[in-house]
């Protein structure tokens, strides 16, 4: 079904057009938008892999939210801007200008709906620029809407089970990225074709901790498109990064639920700008 890793009683678009219409408190009421990709992961892994992860921790996240906490998960954009992949086969991508309306015109969408707060969880390291000039561009249409867009990593976990190196190397395919996949979609991997690769150390070290600075393309680290080392990874691993970041991610959504947006007059600003929000809780 449409739904995949979203429980289906959170899922919007399972919702009629009337139900939509008569749900209570929507100004509150967060909607979750999963962001992907379809591009190379290395030998090992599929191409939806970061499709996968946004959808997979975002169903995670809204099946462990309680029941009391109004929030819906859309269908995730799969396709997202990849072209720093383009030199893999099975790599699809959009222009940055493409995704940022996209995203443009689906927040309009939500809004016009009635809906006050987007949440986006973007699991595509290359993309979260348009995600971000999306969301201010929303904020200033509309100065009453809170729109946040986040890696799905962005929430701490235990990760002590990853290599330091892997910490500060790692781009790519690696360590997390697999055991992710361990956990939600085993049938996909092919563990018997990983393998490790690292970057060579960036030819201007004050300028870089060891991951580079300058704009690259996958093919500058090589034939087989990982960017770290993916051997080490266990389904045990995967399994307890999906619990943590479902709970954290879920406790994320209940406090985004109980944020309070306060309005400003205008005349506080001078004519001509637009209205003003500040951010406090209940």
């Amino acid at each position: 079904m449409l739904h995949g890793y979203i429980p289906a009683n959170r899922f919007l678009p399972y919702l009629s057009w009337t139900d939509i219409d008569a749900l209570e408190d929507k100004e509150n009421t967060v909607i979750v938008l999963p962001v992907g990709a379809i591009e190379q992961h290395g030998p090992h892994m599929p191409c939806a892999t970061d499709s996968i992860i946004a959808a997979g921790f975002v169903g995670k996240a809204l099946e462990m939210l309680p029941d009391n906490i109004p929030a819906y998960g859309l269908a995730p954009i799969t396709y997202g801007k990849s072209d720093e992949h383009i030199h893999f086969p099975g790599t699809v991508t959009l222009t940055g200008e493409l995704l940022l309306h996209t995203i443009q015109e689906i927040g309009e969408s939500i809004y016009r709906a009635g809906f006050r707060k987007l949440l986006m969880i973007n699991a595509h390291g290359g993309q979260p620029q348009p995600l971000e000039m999306a969301a201010r561009e929303l904020r200033l249409r509309h100065g009453d809407y809170m729109v946040i867009t986040r890696s799905p990593w962005s929430i701490p976990f235990d990760s002590s089970f990853i290599p330091e190196k892997e910490h500060q190397l790692a781009m790519h395919a690696g360590h997390a990225e697999t055991a992710a996949l361990m956990a939600l979609a085993p049938d996909t991997l092919h563990m018997d074709r990983a393998e490790a690769h690292f970057p060579e150390p960036f030819p201007c070290p004050s300028l870089t901790t060891g991951r580079p600075a300058a704009a690259w393309a996958s093919y500058d680290f090589g034939p087989t498109g990982v960017i770290g080392d993916p051997t080490g990874a266990t389904p045990e691993q995967g399994f307890q990064i999906l619990q943590e970041l479902g709970s954290g991610w879920a406790q994320v959504i209940t406090e985004i639920h109980q944020a309070q947006w306060v309005k400003r007059s205008e005349t506080t600003w001078g004519r001509g700008h637009y209205s003003g929000y500040v951010h406090s809780q209940k």
